[in-house]
């Protein structure tokens, strides 16, 4: 039986599986009532952002980049959001978002000058010093308007997604985003642009070309699915080795949720199972993949955490734990540049640790309604080494937002954190510990 068959039958199995007298959540429940006719009125919404971003970053003296300069690298970066939805009448909706994007800074001179040295160090996203890239979707939107030695100006779509509602569901065809899964930091079950573990700031996820329907079943619950056809870097044709085709069925049992699903990812299956609930006031969550290729046994993934808010003070308070497993990783770092299935997943955005266990906390503190202070620490459990982001966000208008705050990393020579050898080099690949500041102004 292939992959994709096994997929396939998993999720059929689960769905007749449920028993009938699961009970149907009210939102998910059909709406008997009759559609109001179809007609041309368009109504439309408007909005968006403007975000300014400045960060100074220190290169330890032993990194790679200690060969072109080890001071404090400056860097910006700006980014204007362009918000359309247009509603016709009760039958769809579209959504549009354009962005245009200007970066740069020293850390781009210096990874440029770099690549010059050591050409074979990089990628070519690498090289492009964090544009927005659509060599492998379905449609190029993104188009690069000046760019030199420092600094790159681009646009993109990032949103053009037309939303369908027949009476059975609903149908999304075009650019969109979709999250699947319970993972606050680290999220297994999330296959399509995933967010890093170590990202601050998750207003938007950026869009895929993919169709989308979800629908209701009568035995109660949620089914969805999608199809993200992609390009081969090489070809640039359609293939179906690239895409992803992927289901996953949501129901509930008292207050318990569950989340089964069955994909091909990239040519390979992955079949993952989570659930939801509540440990007294407290939340939890689990989820796990099983990830099968024909080059290897397959691996697993699993994320599990727990969320609590409480009073003390007179402060609003909340936290949350989170373990992270990785079967991919053999904690052998410098060889994780060899490995193929490692590279090509942090080549594409989908894994982005080298280590196999991770332990994370997060903690919120509200010492104003207008004035919050957070603090994220990522824990490498085998070596140990890790990262500690502080920051804190001030709503200091209605409409305007101003954040704070760093990454700093810690860890000995040969830890995840704290410096690999870079193999047939004497170069170390190590994070910079950085500070930033944001403003963000919302229309």
């Amino acid at each position: 039986m292939s992959y994709k068959t096994l997929g396939i039958a998993i999720l059929f199995f689960s769905i007749t599986s449920i028993p009938i007298d699961a009970p149907v959540l009210p939102a998910l429940q059909n709406n008997t009532e009759s559609p109001s006719p179809r007609h041309l009125d368009i109504d439309d919404y408007w909005g968006g952002h403007l975000k300014i971003y400045g960060s100074a970053s220190w290169p330890s003296s032993d990194s790679l980049f200690n060969t072109v300069e080890s001071e404090t690298f400056y860097d910006g970066y700006a980014e204007l959001r362009v918000k359309n939805r247009l509603f016709f009448g009760d039958w769809g909706d579209l959504d549009t978002h354009y962005e245009i994007i200007l970066s740069g800074g020293d850390t781009r001179r210096m990874v440029r000058s770099l690549m010059q040295m050591n050409p074979d160090l990089f990628t070519d996203s690498t090289a492009t010093g964090g544009i927005l890239e659509d060599d492998r979707r379905l449609m190029d939107l993104t188009g690069t308007i000046d760019e030199d030695e420092g600094s790159v100006l681009y646009h993109r779509l990032d949103r053009l997604a037309l939303r369908l509602f027949p009476e059975w569901g609903t149908v999304r065809v075009g650019r969109q985003a979709v999250t699947w899964g319970n993972g606050l930091l680290f999220n297994p079950m999330d296959l399509f642009n995933p967010f890093s573990p170590a990202d601050i700031e998750r207003d938007y996820k950026v869009g895929d070309d993919m169709v989308s329907a979800q629908f209701t079943v009568p035995r109660g619950g949620e089914l969805q699915f999608l199809y993200v056809p992609r390009r081969s870097r090489v070809s640039g044709d359609l293939e179906w080795e690239q895409s992803s085709l992927a289901g996953k069925f949501h129901f509930s049992r008292d207050t318990t949720e569950f989340d089964i699903m069955a994909a091909e990812h990239y040519g390979d299956a992955v079949i993952g199972l989570g659930s939801t609930g509540y440990l007294k006031d407290a939340a939890w969550r689990l989820d796990g993949t099983w990830t099968g290729t024909d080059n290897d046994d397959g691996y697993l993934s699993v994320a599990a955490n727990i969320d609590y808010s409480w009073v003390w003070g007179e402060r609003n308070w909340y936290g949350f734990v989170e373990f992270y497993y990785n079967g991919l990783s053999h904690n052998q770092y410098s060889e994780a540049y060899r490995d193929s299935a490692i590279a090509s997943r942090m080549e594409r955005g989908e894994l982005f640790t080298l280590g196999r266990t991770y332990l994370s906390g997060h903690i919120r503190v509200e010492l104003h309604p207008l004035f919050n202070v957070y603090v994220t620490v990522i824990e490498n459990l085998a070596d140990p080494s890790g990262v500690v982001q502080p920051r804190a966000v001030w709503d200091m208008a209605e409409d305007m937002q101003v954040t704070f705050g760093g990454s700093l990393y810690h860890g000995r020579k040969g830890t995840e954190f704290g410096g690999i050898v870079i193999p047939g080099t004497n170069l170390i690949d190590k994070p910079s510990s950085n500070a930033f500041l944001r403003i963000s102004y919302f229309f």
